[in-house]
C-alpha cells in the first residue's frame, strides 16, 4: 500500500473548499438516484410522499449518496447497480433525521419547520418506519447478500448509537472516548457503508475495500465533530435550525465535554445545571458560549475534525490520482472548514 500522505490545504478565505467538485463528479448519477428516491417514496397513502417529500425536497447536502458515487467513479464501476443502492443510503438517513427530530422535538430541519411539527409525531414516526422499509427493498433488489450485510449492519449500529446518545444525554461524567463511539455509531457508520459499497459492486479487492470504509469512517467522525461545534457557533439562518438545540436538548457533545473539564468548580455547577435542564434560557446559552470560547474548545473541536479528516485524505492515498480522487478530498476539506 502506498505510503503517500495528501496534505489537507487551509481555507485561505478566497479559495476555500466546497462541494463543487464533488457536485460536477456526481451531477448525472444524482439524477438518476432522485429519480429512483421519488418513484419509491409513492405511496396510495397520500399522507407518506406528503411527509416524506417535505424532508426530502427540503434541501440538504445529500452527501452520503454523493459517497457511494463518487467512490464508484473512484474506483472506475462502469455499471448502474449504485444507483439505487445510494437511493437506499439516502433513505436511511432520512428515515433517522425523521425519527431523531421527534425524539429530540426539533422545531426546525433545513431552515423551515421539522416534519413533526407539521404532521405530528406519529406519522413522523411511521414515514420514518416506511422510508427504511423502502430502503431494504432497494438492497434486496440489488441481490448482494454483502451488500445487504454492509447496510442492513449499519443501519442496526445507528439505532444503537442513537440509543447510546439518548443514554449519554443530561449526564455530564460522558466522556469524549464515549462520545467519539457514539459519534461512530450513529454519523460514521452509515458514511463507511455508503463508500465501502461502490468497492463491492465493483469487485475491489480487500484493500480497497477498506480504504473506502476508512475514508468514509473517519470522515463521518469529522463531519459531526464540525457540527457538533457549529450549535454553539452559527445562527440559525445559516444552520437551518436553532441555535443552542444540543445545549438546551442537554446533549453531551464535544465542546462540552472539554469545557467541563477545563472549567473551574464555579464553571462547572453551571455545566452541571445546565445539561440537567436547569439553565435553559437564552442567557445560560449565552455564558455557555463563553465558557467554550474561554477554553478555546470550539478551536480543539475543530482540530480534532481535521485529524479525522485527515485520515480520511490518507485512506484513498492507494487509489490513483484524478477527478474522482480529488473531488473526495475536496469534500473532506470542506466538511472540516464549513460553518454550516
Amino acid at each position: 500500500m502506498s505510503a503517500e500522505i495528501i496534505p489537507l490545504r487551509q481555507p485561505d478565505g478566497e479559495s476555500a473548499p466546497t462541494l463543487d467538485p464533488m457536485l460536477a463528479l456526481t451531477a448525472s448519477g444524482m439524477n438518476a438516484v432522485n429519480a429512483v428516491i421519488l418513484d419509491r417514496m409513492q405511496s396510495e397513502i397520500p399522507l407518506i410522499p406528503r411527509l416524506a417529500g417535505h424532508l426530502i425536497a427540503g434541501g440538504g447536502k445529500r452527501l452520503r449518496p454523493m459517497l457511494t458515487l463518487a467512490a464508484v467513479e473512484l474506483v472506475g464501476y462502469q455499471g448502474n447497480r449504485h444507483h439505487k443502492l445510494a437511493a437506499a443510503v439516502e433513505f436511511i438517513h432520512t428515515a433517522t433525521l425523521l425519527h431523531d427530530d421527534v425524539v429530540d422535538g426539533s422545531e426546525m430541519r433545513r431552515g423551515k419547520a421539522a416534519a413533526n411539527i407539521i404532521f405530528g409525531n406519529p406519522a413522523t414516526v411511521l414515514v420514518g418506519d416506511f422510508l427504511f422499509s423502502r430502503s431494504f427493498e432497494l438492497m434486496t433488489e440489488d441481490g448482494s447478500l454483502k451488500v445487504l450485510k454492509i447496510l442492513s449492519g449499519a443501519s442496526a449500529v445507528i439505532a444503537e448509537g442513537e440509543v447510546a446518545q439518548l443514554s449519554a444525554q443530561r449526564r455530564i461524567e460522558t466522556s469524549e472516548e464515549r462520545y467519539l463511539h457514539i459519534i461512530g455509531a450513529k454519523t460514521a457508520a452509515l458514511f463507511a457503508a455508503a463508500s465501502r459499497i461502490a468497492a463491492v459492486v465493483a469487485e475491489c479487492d480487500d484493500a480497497e475495500e477498506r480504504a473506502l470504509d476508512d475514508y468514509g469512517r473517519n470522515l463521518g467522525i469529522a463531519f459531526q465533530l464540525v457540527d457538533d461545534a457549529i450549535d454553539y457557533d452559527s445562527d440559525a439562518a445559516k444552520m437551518g435550525k436553532d441555535r443552542g438545540d444540543d445545549f438546551r436538548e442537554g446533549k453531551m457533545t464535544l465542546p462540552v465535554i472539554l469545557a467541563y473539564s477545563r472549567g473551574n468548580e464555579e464553571e462547572r455547577e453551571f455545566w452541571r445545571g445546565a445539561i440537567l435542564g436547569h439553565r435553559s434560557s437564552d442567557s445560560d446559552l449565552d455564558h455557555a458560549v463563553s465558557l467554550i470560547a474561554k477554553h478555546d474548545c470550539l478551536i480543539d473541536t475543530r482540530e480534532r475534525a481535521r485529524h479525522f479528516a485527515q485520515r480520511a485524505a490518507d485512506a484513498l492515498a492507494i487509489f490513483p490520482d484524478g477527478q474522482a480522487r480529488r473531488a473526495m478530498i475536496e469534500a473532506v476539506q470542506f466538511a472540516v472548514s464549513r460553518g454550516y
